[in-house]
């Protein structure tokens, strides 16, 4: 398996290669050569299979044993979720009739991104004691400089996973008052010497603009060896199409449904998704790709719907106003304009609904990058791309999708944790996994027994109590504070009020956090 950019120009990168270096040399993001298919009988062969070995498998299939044998694979894939609290990984929980949770935040930060960067981080480790072998000179060792943005989670939890690691240093930007307190302490009280947090006054798209400003600086990236957390990294997303599979299986054992069957084939299942930089989803769409049989992917969008607008018009326009037109929701994670992402899918649509039919096979990748990279560059500097009816067309195959309110989505927490009928058990979400669940029930006309969405439950709400809080204070007989105790992970504990080390800076200037790195990595 070869990777190349979703610009066009650049090819034939290995998977080491395309992890390592994070973002394409041409600006674009890495992408497998071709999406490979699961096994024609797949659907037999891996239906009692446990989240790790259904990792291998799937992972198997675009790295190649050349790079990575099997058995130090699968060593990879058992450390990096031995750390998970749960023994299904990322099980899937029943709400109502048809309407199913599927909870990935049983990892080290409580959190969908654990799923992906414990393994992630278990990679860069990989590497690098591969590339350092025999070289005990401190000097002469190959190192890692990772830079990622994040609007809450992908913080901790690349911290998490990349904490201690020997030849690697981490810097983690967010944007100053955006992110949960919660979120912001699992960040800042990390205090190994290899962790660095940058609070960066201004929103996550300015964050996420001055690491692409940091990737795209050829002489600092070369200087510092630079390496990429952030779902823009092919890693993250290939670790996520797993869930996927192994809910889908998940699913059809509860319901004692044999995977392959003609009782299979008669159940449509909608993925719900809360959608921020657009990575989760992504991981859905490959995994449909790969051959899973899933009727739809939603969506799931809060104010900051640009994704929705696009899934509704083939436009992709941004909000005018302050702040670059980013509304501060309850739900950070997707206050988010432009998701990095989309990208990946914009090279797909292209190549299959925008690239002129005339042109040769072997000619359409660098057509479909010239596009892709025409649009981006619009987005950029008119603020919006049209992308066809042809385009729009080939997308609404696959997706469809949905805008919550921030008032709906504290509806939906207070509705599912105290729901009016006696069959129904209670069920407290946070707001990303409530903007999921609402966005199912707008669009789908209906949910039942052969109609099932499966919505992704992408944190614990403990990382959100003051939008769950929000939702349930007016809630009769509620007191909330024996009510959230119930909920509260005892990991939490003295966490707030634990020692903090934290970088400040006052504007969003790539200079500034430049000057952070240089001054971090000289000590």
């Amino acid at each position: 398996m070869q990777y190349k950019s979703t610009r066009g120009k650049a090819n034939n990168y290995t998977f080491e290669q395309a992890v390592l270096a994070g973002l394409s040399p041409d600006g674009g993001l890495f992408i497998p050569q071709s999406i490979p298919q699961a096994p024609a009988d797949f659907l037999t062969k891996w239906a009692s299979l446990s989240f790790q070995e259904l990792a291998l498998e799937i992972l198997s299939l675009y790295i190649d044993q050349s790079e990575i044998p099997r058995h130090d694979l699968k060593e990879l894939v058992d450390r990096s979720y031995s750390t998970f609290r749960h023994k299904d990984i990322t099980p899937l929980h029943q709400v109502k009739d048809g309407l199913y949770i599927l909870e990935l935040f049983h990892g080290p930060t409580f959190a969908f991104k654990d799923v992906a960067l414990q393994f992630v981080g278990n990679l860069f480790e990989y590497f690098l004691k591969r590339k350092n072998a025999g070289i005990e000179n401190k000097a002469d060792r190959h190192k890692i400089t990772v830079v990622g943005a994040t609007s809450g989670d992908t913080g901790s939890a690349a911290i998490y996973g990349l904490r201690n690691k020997q030849d690697l240093d981490v810097f983690i930007l967010f944007p100053t008052g955006r992110v949960s307190p919660i979120q912001e302490a699992q960040m800042t009280t990390v205090l190994d010497p290899n962790v660095h947090c940058v609070s960066v006054k201004g929103t996550f798209d300015d964050c996420q603009d001055i690491v692409k400003g940091l990737f795209a600086n050829k002489d600092f990236m070369s200087t510092y060896n630079l390496g990429a957390v952030n779902s823009i990294n092919w890693a993250r997303i290939l670790a996520q199409t797993v869930y996927y599979f192994h809910s889908y299986f998940s699913l059809l054992r509860s319901l004692n449904i044999t995977a392959g069957s003609e009782e299979a084939k008669k159940i449509h299942i909608t993925y719900s998704v809360p959608t921020g930089n657009f990575g989760d989803i992504l991981a859905g769409y490959y995994a449909h790709q790969m051959g899973l049989p899933t009727s739809k992917l939603l969506v799931a969008t809060n104010a900051n719907d640009i994704l929705y607008r696009f899934f509704c018009s083939g436009v992709c326009e941004k909000n005018v106003g302050e702040d670059g037109g980013v509304h501060e929701t309850l739900s950070p994670a997707m206050d988010i304009v432009v998701s990095s992402n989309f990208e990946r899918l914009l090279f797909y649509l292209a190549r299959d609904a925008a690239v002129d039919a005339q042109v040769p096979e072997s000619e359409k990748d660098v057509k479909a990058g010239e596009i892709v990279n025409n649009w981006m560059v619009d987005l950029k500097q008119k603020g919006r791309f049209d992308t066809g009816a042809q385009v729009l067309a080939e997308a609404k195959r696959i997706f469809d999708a949905g805008h919550v309110s921030d008032q709906e989505t504290c509806d939906t927490i207070r509705a599912y944790s105290h729901p009016e009928s006696s069959s129904q058990a209670a069920y407290v979400m946070d707001p990303h996994t409530a903007v999921g669940v609402k966005a199912a029930e707008t669009v789908l006309p209906k949910i039942g027994s052969q109609n099932i969405v499966i919505s992704l439950s992408t944190a614990h709400p403990a990382k959100f109590s003051e939008a769950v809080e929000r939702a349930l204070k007016d809630q009769e007989g509620v007191v909330f504070e024996e009510f959230f105790k119930t909920v509260l992970p005892k990991e939490f504990d003295g966490l707030m009020t634990a020692e903090r080390r934290v970088t400040v800076i006052p504007r969003a200037e790539e200079a500034l956090v430049i000057e952070v790195i240089e001054k971090q990595l000289s000590h």
